[in-house]
């Protein structure tokens, strides 16, 4: 640590904590991961992590009550976008630039 940067509270380390603990489920990262390319519904969501709308709906919402999702109304439709754009950031890094939109995924072992 720098003298220049401040010590981390604790609740600067639980809310971190909290966050990582959130994005450790596979289907929450997947859905983080898309939502860093672009706004989504729940449906594009279901069919592209090969989840029922359902069991989409259900890490949607607590994406949304951890803060890491925004949603908006689209007439019918509840568009999905990541709220902040240091997590998609961090989402990002977690898979390095293999990552791209068709390309394959190493993850951070082969990165």
């Amino acid at each position: 640590m720098s003298p220049e940067e401040p010590p981390l509270s604790p609740q600067a380390l639980q809310d971190a904590a909290g966050m990582f603990g959130m994005l450790a489920a596979t289907a929450r990262l997947h859905i983080m991961w898309l939502l860093a390319q672009g706004e989504r519904d729940v449906g594009t969501l279901a069919a592209e992590t090969g989840q029922t709308v359902a069991a989409a709906s259900q890490h949607l919402a607590k994406l949304k009550l951890a803060g890491l999702v925004l949603a908006r109304r689209d007439g019918r439709r509840q568009i999905y976008l990541a709220a902040d754009p240091h997590i998609v950031e961090l989402v990002r890094l977690a898979f390095g630039p293999r990552a791209e939109p068709g390309s394959r995924t190493r993850g951070l072992r082969g990165a």
